[in-house]
C-alpha cells in the first residue's frame, strides 16, 4: 500500500526558485496569449520610434528604454506580442524577485509563493505587462535594490553596496523618479546605525561611482543640450497639477499600485518590519515612508511609488506565512485556501480592468473606458497611418517637397513606425525630441498637419484646406481627427520652429 507521506508532489521536487520561475512562467504565458490585441500605446511608439534614434538622452525621459525597443524591434520587428514579451519578461523577474526578497527576509516557501503572487496581480503590475513604457523596466531596478539592501542588511556584507549603485544607475538611465528612491535611501543611511557605519566603505563609494559612470553619459547629453528634460518635466508636472492627476496620491496607493486583495499583506509587512521580528530591516520601511512622502510633497504621480511595495509584500508573507504555522492544520487549511481564493478573485478583476482581451465596444471595454484610457491610446495608429497614405499619394505631385507635421508624439512616432509601408516621409513635429530633430535637411513646402486645427496652424500658410479626416476600423472617435492641406509658408521654418515648440 502507498502511503501519503511516501509520495512526492512534483512542488517538493523542485527547489524554491525553480517554483517562482515556474511561476513566473505561467504570467508570462498568460501575457503572451492576450498581448496581441488594439495595438501599440502611444507612448510606445514613442520609445519604439525614440530607439530608432538611438542617443545617449530624449527630452521626455532617458535613453535605457528606447534602447530596449530597439533591441525588441531588431527582434521582432513592431510585433506587438514580441516587443510587449520584454516588458512581461521584466515583470517576471520582478515577481521572482520578490518572492526572493521574502526568502532573505527569513520566510519559508509558502511565504515565498503568497510573496511572489502577490506582486503578479497587483494592478500596475498586470499594466505594465501589458504595455512598453519606462515605468515596466524603472520598477525592476527598484525591485533589484531592495533585494541588494535587504542582502546588505541581513549579511552585512558592503559588497552589495555595489549592486545597488549599479541598479540606481540604470534606474536613472530609465526614469529620472529614480533619485527620490536616492533620497529616501541617503536619508536612511544617516538615520541607522546599520546603514551609517558602511558610509566610509569603499564599496559603497565604489557603488556610487557604478551608478555616477553609468549616468554619466546623459548627464553629458543634458549640459549639451541646457538641461531641457528639466523644462520638459516642470512643464508637465504644472499641467498634471492643473488637469488634477496628482489628486488621489494616497488613495491609489490602496487599488492600484497594489492590488486590493493584498493590502492586508503589505500592511502587515509595515508591522513586520517596524514592530515584528522584521525590524532588523526596519531601513525597508523607512525608505518606503520618506520615499512616499517626498513624492506626495512633489506632487508627483502615484503610480512613482508602485515599486516600493513588492518588498512590503514579502515582509508581510513572512509575517502571515509565520503566524499561520503556529495554529492548527485545520484552521491552517481554511486560512490558506481563503486566502487562494481572494488572490484568485483579485487577479480575475486586475485581468478585467488591465489585460487586453475584450472586444472593442464589449460590455468589459466599455467598462475599463471608464476606468482608465489605456486602451483608447492603443486604438487607431496604424489605420491613421493608411488614411494619411492615401490622402499623400493624392497631393503628392502638386507640391516639391510635401511633407507630414504631427502636433503628437503618438501620431509622429507612429508614422515612423509604420510609415515605410507606405513610402512616406518622416514625419516633423515640434513636441519633445522630434522638435530638436528639426524639420531635416530638405524643408517642405507643404505638409499635410495632424492633430491639428486650423486656428492652430493657419497663421503659419497662406492657405490651409481640409483634405481629409483620420478614421479607423473600430470607429473610435479620436481628438483632433481632421487632416489639412498647409501651403504657401509665411515664414522660414527656422523662424517658425521655436514658435511652435511645445512639451507633451
Amino acid at each position: 500500500m502507498i502511503r501519503e507521506n511516501d509520495i512526492q508532489w512534483p512542488q517538493s521536487r523542485l527547489s524554491d526558485l525553480q517554483l517562482l520561475i515556474g511561476l513566473a512562467l505561467i504570467k508570462f504565458a498568460v501575457h503572451l496569449v492576450f498581448n496581441n490585441q488594439y495595438g501599440f500605446h502611444q507612448d510606445a511608439l514613442a520609445f519604439l520610434a525614440n530607439g530608432l534614434n538611438l542617443d545617449w538622452g530624449y527630452v521626455a525621459y532617458p535613453p535605457l528604454t528606447p534602447f530596449i525597443g530597439r533591441i525588441g524591434l531588431e527582434l521582432f520587428g513592431p510585433s506587438l506580442v514580441g516587443i510587449k514579451s520584454l516588458a512581461v519578461l521584466a515583470q517576471c523577474i520582478a515577481m521572482v524577485v520578490t518572492g526572493l526578497m521574502a526568502k532573505e527576509l527569513g520566510g519559508d516557501r509558502r511565504a515565498q509563493v503568497i510573496a511572489t503572487l502577490a506582486a503578479a496581480i497587483g494592478i500596475m503590475s498586470l499594466g505594465m505587462s501589458t504595455l512598453f513604457q519606462y515605468i515596466t523596466f524603472d520598477y525592476l531596478w527598484w525591485v533589484l535594490i531592495f533585494y541588494c539592501l535587504i542582502r546588505l542588511l541581513k549579511d552585512d556584507n558592503p559588497t552589495w553596496w555595489l549592486g545597488i549603485g549599479i541598479f540606481i544607475g540604470l534606474g536613472m538611465m530609465t526614469k529620472y523618479t529614480m533619485i527620490f528612491l536616492v533620497a529616501g535611501l541617503a536619508l536612511s543611511a544617516l538615520i541607522f546605525a546599520d546603514l551609517r557605519k558602511h558610509l566610509f566603505s569603499r564599496w559603497l563609494w565604489l557603488g556610487v561611482g557604478a551608478s555616477l559612470l553609468i549616468f554619466l553619459p546623459n548627464l553629458i547629453w543634458q549640459i549639451q543640450h541646457d538641461f531641457i528634460s528639466i523644462d520638459f518635466l516642470n512643464s508637465i508636472s504644472a499641467r498634471d497639477r492643473a488637469m488634477g492627476r496628482a489628486d488621489g496620491f494616497f488613495v491609489q496607493q490602496l487599488y492600484v499600485n497594489l492590488n486590493p486583495v493584498a493590502v492586508p499583506l503589505a500592511i502587515a509587512g509595515l508591522y513586520y518590519l517596524l514592530a515584528g521580528d522584521g525590524q532588523k530591516f526596519r531601513p525597508i520601511c523607512i525608505i518606503f515612508i520618506l520615499t512616499t512622502a517626498l513624492f506626495a510633497v512633489a506632487r508627483g504621480r502615484f503610480y512613482y511609488t508602485a515599486p516600493l511595495y513588492p518588498s512590503l509584500l514579502a515582509a508581510g508573507a513572512v509575517f502571515i506565512s509565520n503566524w499561520l504555522s503556529h495554529k492548527s492544520e485545520t484552521v491552517q487549511n481554511r486560512l490558506i485556501w481563503s486566502g487562494w481564493g481572494l488572490f484568485v478573485v483579485g487577479a480575475i478583476a486586475g485581468m478585467i480592468i488591465f489585460v487586453p482581451f475584450a472586444p472593442v465596444h464589449s460590455a468589459v471595454w466599455d467598462l475599463t473606458l471608464g476606468i482608465h484610457d489605456n486602451y483608447y491610446d492603443q486604438i487607431g495608429w496604424d489605420d491613421l497611418v493608411n488614411e494619411t497614405a492615401k490622402i499623400y499619394e493624392a497631393h503628392e505631385d502638386m507640391h516639391q517637397n510635401l511633407g507630414i507635421l504631427a502636433s503628437h508624439y503618438g501620431s509622429a512616432s507612429a508614422f515612423q513606425i509604420y510609415g515605410d509601408s507606405y513610402d512616406l516621409p518622416v514625419a516633423i513635429s515640434p513636441v519633445n525630441s522630434y522638435w530638436l530633430r528639426g524639420y531635416g535637411e530638405n524643408p517642405p513646402d507643404a505638409v499635410l498637419t495632424i492633430g491639428y486645427e486650423v486656428n492652430e496652424i493657419d497663421g503659419y500658410f497662406s492657405s490651409c484646406d481640409l483634405v481629409g479626416k483620420a478614421e479607423n476600423r473600430y470607429g473610435i472617435e479620436k481628438p483632433r481627427p481632421e487632416i489639412f492641406l498647409c501651403s504657401g509658408l509665411l515664414a522660414s521654418w527656422e523662424t517658425l520652429w521655436p514658435e511652435l515648440q511645445r512639451f507633451s
